[in-house]
C-alpha cells in the first residue's frame, strides 16, 4: 500500500513529433500538440524523438531520471492545462508557454501531490517547427539541475486479529531476528559462522553460508526469526558464541503459538519479489506484508496507509522544500468469530493424526464459526474450510432430508437388504453390518445404524434434483459466506444410474469440505439453514436463501433419527459424553480400490455443532468418533 506503479506513456513519440512539430503551413501551427509530445517524453523519461533548443536529449533524460528517479515507482502523470503562443515575441523569435500539470500518486489515499510548472518553447522557422527549451523546472517547481524529488515513508501500525471474545489473536509479540553481521568477524570466519549457526537453528547449512558469502562486506544478514518466549530452544548465549552471530529484539504480529489455526489466518513478513511483482508498485522491499491466508486477503485493511513526506533535495542531499506531508493512518482490526480455547483444544487433538486431518466447530444459532483446525499432515493446507472430500454416510442425512419430503416418516418401514444392484453395479453394506438391521426396518434405523442399500434404492426415485434441493436447504450448496474463501460442498442435480446411486451414499461424485458437514450438522440442530461466519468484518455478503428452506418438522424428524445413531447405533460411544444430549453420524467413504477410506462424523450438544474429519481411517465411529467425544468432553468442561 506504500507505492504505486510508475506511469508507462504508451505513445508514440516520433509520430506525435512528426504529425505535431513539422506543420509546413504559413500560419504558425498550434503549440499545444507540441507540448503534449512534452508531456509524453516527461512520462517515459525519453526526449529522443522531441526537438529542442540550447540542448540535446541525453542531457534532457538525464535531468529526468536525476530529478524523478528516486521516486522510484510512484505513478506519475502530466497533463498539458493549456499551451498558446506569447503576444510578444523574444529577440524576434516566436515563443509559447505551457502549464503542465504533474500528479504523484503517492499512496492509496486522494492524497496525490499535485503541482503546475511552465515549459517555454521556440519557433524555428526553417524547420517549421515548435522546439523545447530544456529547464529542470519544467519538472518541479524551482527544481534546478542535480536536484531531484524523493518520497520518504513512516509504515503504519498494522491492525490486528480479533477473536470472537475481542480478545487478539494475532498481535506484535517478542521476536529475535537471528543471523551473521559480517561487522563482527573476520573474512576468513564468515563461512564457518554461518554454518554453525545454521547447524544450531536446524536450517540448511549450504545455502545460508552461500547467501553470506555472496552478501557485502558490511551486510546483516538473518538466517530465521524465532518467537522469543518458552517455545525457544536456542539461547542468546548460544548464539552469541558463534563469530558474528547476533540475536537482534524485534517483534512481529504473531497468533498465540506457532500452529494456532495458521493455514486461516496466515502469516506476516518481508514482502517476496513475487507479491512485490503483483502489486505493481503499491509493495516495496522491506515491508511487511501478510504472506498467506487472512493475513494476505485481507492485507489492504490490516495494513493501512503508509505516512509520505515528498521533498526537493538538493546534490548534496539536503532537504530545501516540503512537497507534502501526510501521516500514517494505522490498519483495521480484523474481527473473526474463532473461539481460542476452542481452536486450541482441536488442534491439540489433530495434532496426532497420521494423515489429512480436521475438527471444525459451529454455533448453531449464528452460524458462526468457533474452531476450524486442520491436522499437521496437511503441510500447512486449510483441509477444514477448503478440503474437498467424498463425505461417506454421513451425507446419509442428506438423503434422509429428501426421502421425508418424499413422504417418509422416522417410523416408516424400509427394507434393507444385505446387497443390492443398480443398472449392473453391486451395492452392500459395511463390513460387519449388523444382522438383525437386515430386511425390514424402520427409517430411523437406516440412520443409526447407517444401511447403505436403503438410500441406494431411494436414489431413482428421488432423483438428483430432490437430493441437491436437500443439501441446499442444509446449507452445503451455498455460496461462501465465511470471508475465508471457503469450499462449503457440492452435489450435482442431473446424476443418473450409479452415479446417483453412489451420491446417496456420499460417494460418486458428492464432495464436501469438513466445515460444509459441520454446517449440515449446525442446520439440523438449529432447525433452519446455517450459513456459516468466520470473518465479522469487513462486512461479508451473506449467501443468497437455499431455495427450499428447512423447516423446523424437518429438523425435528431428522434429529429424532440421529439421537437413535448415538443411543444404540454407530455412534453410541458419545453415550459416555457428560452434558447435554448428543445427536450425530458417523461415515466412512472407500476412496480407491484398496478400500482405503476417509473416516467422518458430524454431531450436535446443545448449541455446538461439529464435524470430524481424518482422511485414511479405519471407519468413521473408530476414527473420528473419538476426536468428537474428546472435544466435546474438553470444551464443556
Amino acid at each position: 500500500m506504500r507505492r504505486f506503479p510508475r506511469s508507462v506513456v504508451v505513445l508514440s513519440v516520433a509520430a506525435l513529433v512528426a504529425s505535431t512539430f513539422t506543420a509546413c503551413s504559413a500560419a504558425t501551427p498550434d503549440p499545444k500538440p507540441a507540448a503534449e509530445a512534452l508531456t509524453a517524453a516527461l512520462g517515459s523519461g525519453d526526449f529522443s524523438q522531441v526537438p529542442l533548443a540550447g540542448s540535446d536529449a541525453s542531457a534532457a533524460n538525464k535531468s529526468v531520471e536525476t530529478a524523478f528517479g528516486p521516486m522510484g515507482d510512484i505513478k506519475h502523470t502530466h497533463t498539458v492545462l493549456n499551451a498558446a503562443e506569447d503576444e510578444e515575441a523574444q529577440d524576434g523569435v516566436k515563443t509559447a508557454t505551457a502549464t503542465v500539470q504533474t500528479t504523484w500518486d503517492v499512496d492509496s489515499s486522494e492524497n496525490d501531490l499535485t503541482y503546475e510548472t511552465q515549459a517555454v518553447m521556440e519557433f524555428d522557422q526553417d524547420a517549421e517547427q515548435w522546439k523545447l527549451r530544456f529547464d529542470p523546472a519544467i519538472l518541479a517547481p524551482d527544481l534546478v539541475a542535480g536536484e531531484y524529488l524523493d518520497a520518504r515513508f513512516s509504515e503504519a501500525k498494522r491492525g490486528q486479529i480479533l477473536g470472537g471474545n475481542g480478545n487478539a489473536l494475532v498481535k506484535n509479540r517478542p521476536v529475535v531476528r537471528v543471523g551473521i553481521d559480517k561487522t563482527r568477524t573476520e573474512a576468513d570466519q564468515w563461512d564457518s559462522s554461518a554454518r554453525s549457526l545454521a547447524k544450531l537453528l536446524e536450517i540448511d547449512e549450504d545455502s545460508f553460508a552461500n547467501r553470506v558469502e555472496k552478501s557485502g562486506a558490511k551486510a546483516w544478514v538473518q538466517a530465521i526469526v524465532l518467537r522469543d518466549d518458552a517455545s525457544r530452544e536456542v539461547s542468546d548465549d548460544e548464539i552469541t558464541g558463534i563469530p558474528g552471530a547476533v540475536a537482534q529484539p524485534d517483534e512481529m504480529p504473531l497468533a498465540p503459538t506457532r500452529t494456532f489455526a495458521r493455514p486461516i489466518l496466515g502469516s506476516v513478513g518481508q514482502a517476496t519479489a513475487e507479491i512485490i511483482k503483483k502489486s505493481e508498485g503499491k509493495i516495496q522491499a522491506g515491508d511487511q506484508v501478510g504472506l498467506s491466508g487472512l493475513q494476505s486477503a485481507y492485507n489492504e485493511s490490516l495494513a493501512g496507509a503508509s505516512g509520505v513526506t515528498v521533498s526537493r533535495y538538493n546534490a548534496d542531499h539536503e532537504a530545501v522544500a516540503e512537497l507534502l506531508s501526510s501521516e500514517p493512518v494505522a490498519g483495521e482490526d480484523l474481527k473473526l468469530t474463532l473461539n481460542e480455547n476452542m481452536q486450541t483444544v482441536a488442534e491439540s487433538l489433530v495434532a496426532e493424526t497420521d494423515s489429512a486431518s480436521s475438527i471444525v466447530a459451529i454455533k448453531p444459532s449464528t452460524g458462526q464459526i468457533l474452531a476450524a483446525a486442520s491436522g499437521p499432515e496437511t503441510n500447512g493446507l486449510n483441509t477444514a474450510l477448503k478440503g474437498r472430500y467424498a463425505p461417506g454416510s454421513v451425507f446419509k442425512v442428506v438423503g434422509a432430508l429428501a426421502m421425508l419430503r418424499d413422504g417418509e416418516t422416522p417410523q416408516s418401514k424400509v427394507q434393507c437388504p444385505a446387497s443390492t444392484e443398480v443398472d449392473g453395479k453391486s451395492f452392500k453394506n459395511y463390513d460387519g453390518y449388523p444382522t438383525k438391521a437386515v430386511g425390514t426396518i424402520p427409517f430411523a434405523e437406516a440412520i443409526a445404524e447407517s444401511c447403505n442399500t436403503v438410500f441406494v434404492n431411494a436414489g431413482k426415485g428421488l432423483g438428483a434434483k430432490a437430493v441437491a434441493d436437500a443439501a441446499s436447504s442444509l446449507g452445503l450448496l451455498a455460496d461462501d459466506g465465511t470471508g475465508a474463501e471457503a469450499f462449503i460442498g457440492s452435489v450435482p442435480d442431473d446424476s443418473e444410474g450409479t452415479e446417483l446411486a453412489a451420491n446417496m451414499i456420499g460417494q460418486g461424485v458428492v464432495e464436501s469440505s469438513p466445515l460444509g458437514m459441520a454446517t449440515v450438522m449446525a442446520s439440523i440442530a438449529n432447525a433452519s439453514t446455517v450459513h456459516p461466519q468466520l470473518v465479522l468484518n469487513p462486512k461479508v455478503k451473506e449467501p443468497a436463501k437455499a431455495k427450499s428452506a428447512l423447516t423446523e418438522k424437518e429438523a425435528e424428524q431428522l434429529q429424532e433419527m440421529m439421537a437413535g445413531t448415538v443411543d444404540h447405533g454407530t455412534l453410541k460411544a458419545l453415550k459416555s459424553v457428560p452434558g447435554a444430549k448428543i445427536i450425530g453420524k458417523s461415515g466412512t467413504a472407500e476412496y480407491d480400490a484398496e478400500r482405503n477410506a476417509h473416516a467422518w462424523v458430524i454431531a450436535a450438544q446443545g448449541d455446538l455443532a461439529v464435524a470430524a474429519f481424518v482422511e485414511d481411517g479405519d471407519g468413521g465411529a473408530q476414527t473420528a468418533g473419538p476426536l468428537v467425544a474428546d472435544f466435546l468432553t474438553k470444551v464443556g468442561k
